[in-house]
């Protein structure tokens, strides 16, 4: 029996599914963003397999770790990625890995979210497709409201009347 976690629920707050590509990362940028205008949490989600998990330090030839093991590389991974990300300090961030497909893992996870966020695409191989298997999956099938982050979209700020910014393009 291993301990890894397996299911992810949030009450509240945006998930941000990250697979660790470039997408993920505008993704997490844009997600910040309205994070911080919201003042709402940003739960960020790596769903993983030990195929899609960087390889962990106890890894040797010959010697396959614990998937504990794995869970913490993937999980010291993302959050080097929301460091990276450079996001106001006033934003509260939660990271998340759950060893479960990532569409699976999303769907759970954004079960009570008010909002999920993911890039258009990951880092599957069909590079001709505007949306990768994983985003589509999620248009279709998840329980809250979607925004995908096309990948060099602008960012920029949409102006309410009054000054503030409400919303990106």
């Amino acid at each position: 029996m291993n301990d890894v976690c397996e299911v992810v629920r949030v009450e509240g707050g945006i998930v941000v599914g990250h697979d660790g590509s470039r997408s993920a990362q505008e993704a997490l940028s844009w997600a910040g963003r309205l994070a911080c205008r919201a003042d709402i949490e940003l739960h960020v989600v790596r769903a993983w397999a030990m195929m899609t998990a960087p390889q962990p330090s106890s890894w040797t030839p010959g010697y396959v770790p614990p998937l504990r093991d794995w869970e913490k590389a993937v999980h010291d991974e993302l959050t080097a990625h929301v460091k990276a990300a450079g996001l106001d300090p006033s934003v509260r961030v939660t990271c998340h890995v759950v060893h479960k497909a990532p569409a699976q893992g999303l769907m759970a996870a954004a079960q009570g979210a008010n909002l999920l966020v993911m890039g258009a695409r990951g880092r599957g191989g069909f590079r001709g497709l505007l949306l990768g298997s994983v985003s589509d999956q999620l248009v279709h099938h998840a329980p809250c409201p979607v925004t995908v982050v096309r990948t060099g979209a602008t960012g920029r700020e949409i102006e309410a009347p009054a000054g503030r910014a409400v919303a990106t393009e």
